[in-house]
């Protein structure tokens, strides 16, 4: 009892300093931050959402953004020079980001465009990553994805160049492939820490799409076998999953899409409706509280501790040193190539 009297005193705190900056502020929440974190946010989505938000909202001095910290970065780079982003804890990172350094990503390139030429590649890069890996993108003539647009991505970059170098997430990448109808004779994994990502040269000409060897810790904890066991277990039900999921996973499911795909997926759904999802486990207990007419289940229990890491606590210490503590900044070098990719995104569908 005593923390959750706590908790509702920093709740309460937290709203009295939204009244007091009123349109000053604003708050992002991603979709897989814990409840409490979304229901003083004012706004929640995935990371396409919000950086749309982000990129159109000019009153706003101070953007707080309660997500991982290549999420606050990409804001940063979208927000104007009027404009502060800070994020609650700067340690909240993100693995599959991390998988992709600067220094990896440009010697595979360089790998890549000697035996093709640089007029035959176009770079994809996932959000999740940094804003350098974005700026080499855009400076390349490549283009930001989320999990919301990634088919439209690829299809834009077919239209400029025959292949495509997709980072950091492989199966992101091989889904997105196998919804283009891509062959899968011509989608090769790019291992860094092997010499020309383990391909042979007839390999690497002959490929369509080269898919970094990346991957979501979440995402990759969903199998086959718990496929199968939810498929037993509740023969009635309507199986979603995330485009992050290997693709063993992604055939079986009833449905794929990125987290904002997931929650309309839910909203649309009969009453009755029985759905398991495979995503990150705090979506998957707050749309269990909004739709109770309704049994949603996890696939399994998988969570981001990452994203965990934005407290309530940690959120009103931002508000209590807003413009000052812990704000995201990229060197203006790094920004104006990583902008133009995140422009570039900007201007896709997003569904």
């Amino acid at each position: 009892m005593e923390k959750n009297s706590n908790e509702r005193e920093i709740i309460e705190k937290i709203i009295d300093h939204k009244n007091r900056l009123g349109k000053e502020l604003i708050i992002l929440t991603h979709h897989y931050q814990r409840k409490s974190i979304v229901d003083v946010g004012d706004y929640q989505g995935d990371s396409f959402g919000l950086s749309q938000t982000a990129a159109s909202d000019a009153h706003a001095r101070y953007i707080v953004f309660c997500g991982v910290h290549f999420m606050a970065e990409s804001a940063a780079i979208l927000a104007g020079n009027n404009q502060i982003v800070q994020i609650p804890d700067p340690d909240a990172g993100c693995w599959m980001s991390d998988m992709a350094d600067t220094i990896m990503v440009e010697k595979a390139w360089n790998d890549v465009t000697h035996i093709t030429g640089k007029d035959t590649v176009t770079p994809i890069v996932y959000m999740n990553s940094d804003a350098y890996i974005k700026a080499h993108c855009g400076e390349n003539g490549g283009v930001v994805c989320t999990s919301s647009n990634a088919h439209h991505a690829f299809s834009w970059a077919f239209e400029r160049r025959e292949k495509i170098f997709f980072f950091p997430d492989e199966h992101l990448g091989r889904n997105t492939g196998n919804r283009l109808g891509v062959s899968p004779d011509e989608m090769i994994v790019w291992d860094p820490q092997k010499p020309l990502g383990g391909n042979t040269e007839s390999q690497i000409r002959k490929s369509k799409i080269i898919l970094w060897k990346g991957y979501c810790l979440v995402h990759t904890r969903f199998t086959v076998a718990d496929m199968k066991k939810k498929r037993e277990e509740f023969p009635e039900a309507l199986i979603v999953v995330h485009p992050e999921c290997t693709e063993d996973v992604v055939a079986m499911a009833d449905a794929t899409g990125s987290t904002s795909f997931i929650v309309k997926y839910v909203k649309n759904a009969p009453p009755g409706s029985t759905i398991i999802i495979g995503t990150e486990i705090n979506l998957i207990d707050r749309l269990a509280v909004e739709y109770t007419d309704r049994k949603i289940l996890p696939l399994k229990e998988s969570m981001c501790p990452n994203m965990y890491k934005i407290s309530p606590e940690k959120l009103l210490d931002t508000l209590y040193h807003i413009g000052e503590l812990n704000v995201v900044t990229v060197p203006e070098d790094t920004k104006a190539g990583a902008k133009l990719a995140l422009d570039r995104m900007l201007l896709l569908p997003s569904n």
